[in-house]
């Protein structure tokens, strides 16, 4: 996949999956991976195929009596069709609303934060793949179940060593990072996913095996490769 920098300027467009009806709070909180029951304020959570691997990071927040699971547009449909398929004999609509505000402004924005978007889920990630600081934002070991719960609990239990893993790098071109994220490991869903320029560097958020995550390699040839989490093994 070519992957183009933009500008860190460049509006991230969202939509909003909203949840009515009396079994709302119950049916989301069987589907989300953190606990959404009597939500005061907005967090973070994940929804997951059963398999566990990532359909989108969404942020959950109120819209009047309603729950609301604020995402990126381009992965909103994808996510309303995963939801769907679990609402059986539930007293719940769900109504995808366009424009909303969401948690960032611009992809500059998100990359700096080192926050995973739809590009970096549809690498076919779990939840451990996106970094420990991500994990403790997004899931609930302690809340009741939920779709891809089983998966997520048994790897946590057995210190979470995944193959593959979200990074953020900086280097002159997306080649380059490019280059160092496809040099260490088999292959698989390697590479960049995300990139912005700003002052003529290019910072990208990608995909690259342990291997490489975990060593000096890329320090040497990058300047700076880590992991979201900030704790590599």
């Amino acid at each position: 996949m070519t992957v183009t920098p933009e500008p860190p300027t460049t509006a991230l467009a969202w939509s909003a999956i909203v949840a009515s009806g009396p079994q709302a709070e119950s049916f989301l909180s069987g589907q989300l991976t953190q606990d959404v029951v009597a939500l005061d304020e907005p967090r973070w959570s994940l929804v997951l195929q059963p398999d566990s691997t990532v359909v989108a990071p969404v942020w959950v927040t109120r819209r009047g009596g309603d729950l609301a699971l604020v995402l990126e547009r381009a992965v909103a449909e994808t996510t309303l069709a995963r939801l769907t398929r679990f609402r059986l004999r539930v007293a719940c609509a769900l109504e995808v609303v366009e424009s909303v505000e969401g948690p960032f402004a611009t992809l500059g924005e998100r990359v700096a934060a080192r926050w995973p978007g739809g590009p970096e889920v549809a690498r076919g990630l779990t939840p451990h793949g996106l970094g420990r600081r991500v994990l403790d934002a997004t899931v609930s070991f302690t809340k009741g179940c939920y779709t891809g719960q089983e998966l997520v609990g048994r790897l946590d239990a057995r210190g979470a060593r995944v193959p593959w893993r979200v990074v953020v790098a900086r280097g002159p071109d997306v080649a380059a990072i490019e280059a160092v994220l496809a040099g260490r490991g088999p292959q698989g869903p390697r590479g960049v996913t995300t990139a912005v320029e700003r002052g003529g560097v290019v910072e990208a958020l990608g995909v690259a095996h342990r291997t490489l995550a975990a060593g000096a390699y890329a320090a040497v040839t990058l300047g700076e490769v880590d992991e979201l989490s900030g704790t590599p093994e």
